[in-house]
């Protein structure tokens, strides 16, 4: 799978990303504060957690919008996403608040 593929959109309303894949909807919860976004609940159905690489991909859509779109800075408060940032430190190190250390 490939991030291309995976067409999320920013719910403003809800405060959420989301990702309708295979008839499922995935879902980032967040909360935006001064020039930060908290990244607080992962939820992905149970068939997309089948998918071996739909998560993570995912996430790099996510993380891709927030950099490009909103140029917040990121606080992963999920242990999924931390997890996640953890894995690609080097990719995701600047997206971080000074004094977050993952």
């Amino acid at each position: 799978m490939d991030t291309t593929m995976i067409e999320i959109t920013d719910n403003e309303f809800l405060r959420q990303y989301q990702c309708e894949f295979d008839g499922a909807l995935a879902k980032i919860e967040y909360a935006q504060q001064e020039r930060k976004i908290f990244l607080t609940k992962l939820i992905i159905p149970e068939v997309l957690e089948e998918n071996p690489t739909f998560k993570d991909d995912f996430l790099k859509a996510v993380f891709a919008d927030i950099r490009d779109n909103k140029k917040l800075k990121v606080v992963p408060t999920h242990p999924k996403i931390a997890g996640f940032v953890r894995k690609h430190r080097n990719e995701y190190k600047e997206m971080l608040p000074v004094g977050i250390s993952i």
